[in-house]
């Protein structure tokens, strides 16, 4: 099993930073990838950003050069480096990793709680 626990959410104004945090516990591979989604009601989830084991990263159009995901595999944590933050970035921030099980490419998913960023105009 594989805990994720995010951090790093507030309120800011438009314009701002933020950095969230996900940090990974249990049986947890290096070579998974992590992901930040978000979700805000009525809307269907959303990829942010995501990052491979390797540092492969790719970004939803709307955060492109705005955002930055990174990792550090030794701490087993992920961040997300939010610039130049709009309302429309208002959201619960939801990471994800996904882990290969198998050489058939079976894999697991596990999803954080989340944490709430609001980006006030």
């Amino acid at each position: 099993q594989v805990q994720l626990e995010e951090s790093g959410g507030g309120l800011v104004q438009a314009g701002g930073s933020l950095r969230l945090s996900c940090a990974a516990s249990g049986r947890l591979s290096s070579g998974n990838l992590m992901a930040w989604y978000r979700q805000t009601p009525g809307k269907q989830r959303e990829m942010v950003a995501e990052i491979s084991s390797g540092g492969y990263t790719s970004y939803a159009e709307s955060v492109k050069g705005r955002f930055t995901i990174s990792r550090d595999n030794a701490k087993r944590t992920a961040f997300l480096q939010m610039n130049s933050l709009k309302p429309e970035d208002a959201a619960l921030y939801i990471c994800y990793t996904k882990i290969v099980v198998n050489v058939e490419g079976a894999y697991r998913e596990f999803w954080g709680q989340g944490t709430l960023v609001t980006v006030s105009a």
